[in-house]
């Protein structure tokens, strides 16, 4: 078995004049957030052993914070342009192109993560599942597991095994 990590780019700022939306920031929330994520990841033992993250600011600063709080170096990432401005298919491709076994953690963008998340879980623990459906959060995490390598991921082929939001990591 393999588990897929979806993760969903922290709270962003609104861009500012001129601001190209590529090079958004976290706001200072966001960057607790997602340390915070990364900390309840560790203890919970949600640990990824590759990564794949959008190049956009916010996405890499996520991942940076995130490790950080999971013990890592965010050196591990390998980081795709193609996670920032593509479809479904091409997530779907780059997900089952990371071949392996092991887990896989892919920082990037709604409407993409949601849209993944939902294709790939046909089933799944109930309170997961609410959660999803009530949109994925920034900084929200979708835990998919797959039968055999990640280049199982197929649509309805994963187990959403959990979906923690921001605002589950209180009392966690």
């Amino acid at each position: 078995m393999s588990r897929l990590y979806l993760l969903r780019h922290a709270v962003a700022a609104w861009p500012q004049p001129g601001m190209k939306d590529f090079d958004r920031p976290l706001e200072p929330a966001g960057l607790v957030d997602a340390k915070r994520l990364g900390g309840v990841m560790k203890d919970r033992q949600l640990l990824p052993d590759r990564v794949l993250c959008s190049t956009a600011l916010r996405a890499r600063q996520t991942w940076a914070e995130l490790a950080e709080g999971l013990g890592m170096s965010a050196d591990r990432a390998t980081y795709l342009d193609e996670l920032y401005h593509s479809d479904i298919g091409t997530y779907s491709d780059l997900i089952t192109d990371a071949a392996g076994n092991g887990s896989l953690l892919v920082v990037g963008h709604n409407p993409m993560m949601e849209d993944v998340a939902i294709a790939l879980s046909a089933e799944g623990e109930a309170e997961a599942r609410r959660a999803l459906r009530a949109g994925f959060a920034a900084c929200g995490l979708a835990v998919i597991d797959v039968d055999g390598p990640i280049d199982n991921a197929h649509p309805d082929m994963g187990y959403l095994r959990m979906f923690l939001r921001p605002q589950d990591l209180n009392g966690l």
